[in-house]
């Protein structure tokens, strides 16, 4: 486990430290840099001597693209992972062939995953495919919308309540929130580095991994287990609270 010191980094290596131990899994004592930190070379020499099988980052791509090709060069075989600070196309840039295989996290669905009514229109109206938080965007403006509706009015007052008890088919799929106003069963995407982009491999929901399509080759050979229960040995990719699970991996 490494983390930057800033609050977002260590707050989500806490959380996911927080998961691996929950599930029994060996983690290492934690190592920091700072999030300006680009030469890891002295923390990485100490990790290779553990021999983990996994590396957590909890950071951003600018200091996680170096820290990622630097434990490569230092011939470090684990597999690294990341939260969504790091979970960018731009991670190819700063770790080079390295980023190839990493695997990272983001909350929600991959754009693709978004209803077909959306996609469709949307590639009609703008002649792009849509980017990674349109479909989400999309949905929070009808959010809005339909509140209003129903409290037949724009005051605040009268429409967040409305809002907190909606219940709404949209582009993500049926949305309605807890007690905390966050999403029931939202979803977590998993992604891997290939060919230069980030691409999704798995959505977790419910405590259930659904496999995309284009992962299935690597879901054939067992780099991806079920998300309901951690086998021993597994290593979690979280951004915030939400794990997947890849199984030989016993220490962070």
């Amino acid at each position: 486990m490494i983390d930057d010191a800033t609050a977002y980094g260590e707050g989500i290596a806490n959380e996911v430290e927080k998961t691996l131990k929950a599930a029994n899994i060996k983690v290492l004592p934690r190592e920091k840099g700072t999030d300006k930190t680009t030469d890891w070379k002295a923390v990485l020499t100490k990790l290779r001597g553990r021999k983990p099988d996994a590396v957590f980052y909890g950071g951003m791509d600018a200091t996680g693209g170096p820290l990622l090709k630097q434990g490569r060069e230092l011939g470090m075989k684990a597999v690294f992972a990341f939260g969504d600070g790091a979970c960018t196309d731009e991670m190819t840039k700063l770790a080079g062939p390295a980023a190839v295989g990493l695997l990272c996290s983001q909350a929600g669905l991959p754009p693709q995953a978004a209803s077909k009514k959306f996609l469709d229109g949307y590639k009609r109206r703008f002649n792009v495919d849509p980017i990674l938080y349109a479909p989400f965007t999309y949905d929070g403006a009808n959010l809005l919308i339909e509140a209003m509706k129903k409290a037949d009015s724009a005051d605040p007052k009268k429409y967040l309540p409305e809002l907190a008890k909606i219940s709404y088919e949209g582009a993500t799929g049926r949305i309605e929130f807890d007690q905390k106003g966050d999403r029931k069963d939202a979803e977590m995407t998993i992604f891997t580095m290939k060919g230069g982009k980030i691409e999704p491999i798995a959505i977790i929901k419910g405590g259930k991994t659904t496999p995309t399509p284009s992962s299935s080759r690597a879901l054939s050979k067992g780099f991806i287990a079920s998300a309901r229960t951690a086998p021993a040995g597994a290593v979690c990719v979280s951004a915030r609270l939400a794990p997947a699970w890849i199984p030989s991996c016993s220490s962070w």
